[in-house]
């Protein structure tokens, strides 16, 4: 759950989840062109492209090939996981119990 946290301390990686929720499987160069002009977000595509790396790790995003394109799609069960662990009543999450 840490990875999450770091993950979602960032926010060009909050904007990045914002655009996915919106609509799934975005390429690379979709994302940067939709941080540039909906936020105003000017990080090179190596800069975004490492930002997707830590989503990824953190398991937020969901990486698939489609010929040459690479697709990036949110993976939602981490956040809902993060959230019912304190909105979920009666449900013992400390120490690793379920």
């Amino acid at each position: 759950m840490g990875d999450v946290f770091k993950a979602l301390a960032d926010e060009t990686r909050r904007l990045i989840l914002d655009e996915l929720a919106t609509r799934d499987d975005q390429t690379l160069f979709e994302l940067c062109s939709l941080l540039i002009s909906r936020h105003g977000v000017n990080s090179s595509r190596q800069a975004i492209s490492q930002h997707l790396a830590v989503l990824e790790s953190a398991g937020l995003v969901t990486v698939r090939w489609q010929g040459r394109s690479k697709l990036h799609s949110i993976e939602r069960g981490p956040l809902r996981d993060l959230t019912q662990r304190w909105l979920e009543p009666g449900k013992d999450t400390r120490c690793g119990s379920t």
